[in-house]
């Protein structure tokens, strides 16, 4: 009798795709792109809201006043002791949730969608407004798998899990609803995700990406999310700059990731950080710059958008940089529910205005086409990082509109992505899958070795 092998999910959802009708996939599809998109556009109205609250309250007080710097160390406290009762409580949405998803889609971790869901919107939000530098892509992610994953139990109950329809969908319409970029959202579920390319998936996917593109974009209104006012392209003889902005991406993006997973892997072993330490510490790191150091701190320092106008000279641009990687890299090495992509966008714009600096004292650009250099800048370095330059280049061009410098943009992404992958640097996520894999193995070990004593 001939030995049968089992097919991989995404093959047997594949199949089942081929034989579902048009209509009822176009229905699935469509509400999982809503919902998702309603749930990551609540997370974002949340998010604004808070943070700006706060920032009204850092800015209206004294923080030397013994009484308001006793509220500011009360507060931070208590988010760090939050985020880590929540972790207790749901241990997979640590950090992004991009590779704890991909493991799921994979069969190889589980995916408690409803609990997933309600414990990453709030540790995220905990994460945030506790002014930690962690994005919220990843957290958005997750979160429409969640939902993607839910949905599915509503015609196919607890075997959703292994649809990967749901999860693909779902993740798609999260990183679409966060920031507002279909094709970037289905860019990452073939580039990163590497999910087969066939045409019933594709379909589920763009309407699904359509779906929460639909929400956030046309019914709340988010717009783009780095509307730079100027965005001149770069002329014919200028293109010769996309050379080393593409190679210094590049080496940057080998350098961040070194350091993050270096410093996450150290938290990992070091015995004298129990989980409730590492979840307080990213908090007093926190408190810290907000007397030292306030500019690194979102809402406090320049963001994105102001960065087109050269705020601060060389100099303190050089030292904001350095200071945001490094409290980036430690706030995502404690754990604490929270992703990589919006801080490492801020990393790509300030290197990026450090470059056009030195440009524009040379007089290689002018004024007006700094934004461009910030995209390309921002571009390389999440290729280099993510390993992911078709849905970097996409991302930047949906979120500030760039359209017509797509040719140096991707480019740009190109270039890093390449640089990268010959300095044998391992993209970001694929690192991060091998760490929560290598401790599950170091679990299942100790217990074996627990029973076996017993």
């Amino acid at each position: 009798m001939p030995l049968r092998i089992p097919l991989p999910p995404s093959l047997r959802d594949m199949q089942a795709l081929r034989t579902l009708g048009v209509w009822r996939l176009l229905l699935q599809a469509l509400l999982t792109g809503l919902v998702s998109g309603a749930v990551i556009g609540l997370f974002r109205l949340a998010y604004t809201a808070i943070n700006g609250m706060l920032t009204t309250q850092i800015r209206a007080h004294d923080l030397s006043d013994p009484l308001a710097a006793g509220c500011v160390i009360a507060f931070l406290l208590s988010m760090g002791l939050l985020s880590w009762l929540l972790l207790r409580l749901e241990p997979l949405v640590s950090g992004s949730g991009i590779p704890q998803t991909e493991l799921a889609l994979a069969g190889r971790l589980p995916f408690p969608w409803l609990r997933i869901l309600w414990v990453k919107f709030v540790a995220t939000l905990v994460s945030l407004s506790g002014g930690l530098s962690l994005g919220r892509e990843g957290p958005c992610i997750q979160m429409g798998a969640a939902v993607g994953c839910g949905l599915g139990h509503v015609w196919h109950g607890a075997a959703a899990q292994q649809m990967p329809r749901f999860l693909v969908g779902g993740s798609v319409a999260g990183l679409t609803a966060a920031f507002g970029a279909p094709v970037a959202g289905l860019c990452f579920a073939f580039e990163e995700m590497r999910v087969l390319l066939a045409a019933p998936m594709l379909l589920f996917t763009a309407v699904a990406a359509a779906g929460a593109w639909f929400v956030v974009d046309v019914i709340l209104g988010f717009g783009l999310v780095f509307p730079f006012r100027h965005l001149e392209v770069l002329r014919p003889e200028q293109c010769w700059i996309i050379l080393p902005v593409g190679l210094l991406m590049g080496l940057l993006g080998v350098a961040y990731n070194a350091l993050l997973l270096r410093l996450t892997v150290a938290a990992d072993r070091c015995p004298f950080l129990p989980r409730l330490v590492r979840s307080m510490l990213p908090f007093v790191f926190a408190g810290l710059l907000l007397y030292v150091y306030p500019q690194v701190l979102v809402g406090l320092g320049p963001d994105t958008l102001s960065l087109e106008d050269f705020p601060l000279e060389l100099a303190p641009l050089v030292l904001l940089l350095g200071v945001k990687i490094l409290f980036s890299c430690l706030s995502f090495a404690s754990g604490v529910a929270g992703g990589l992509l919006m801080p490492m966008l801020l990393i790509g714009a300030l290197a990026g205005t450090c470059g056009a600096s030195g440009l524009l004292s040379l007089g290689c650009i002018q004024p007006q086409q700094t934004g461009v250099i910030l995209c390309v800048c921002m571009a390389g370095l999440f290729a280099a990082t993510v390993r992911a330059p078709l849905t970097g280049a996409a991302l930047l061009l949906e979120m500030t509109g760039a359209l017509y410098s797509a040719p140096v943009i991707v480019t740009a992404a190109l270039l890093a992505a390449l640089v990268a992958s010959r300095l044998g640097s391992k993209p970001v996520y694929d690192s991060l899958k091998e760490r929560i894999l290598q401790q599950g193995r170091e679990r299942e070990s100790d217990g074996a070795q627990v029973n076996s004593a017993v």
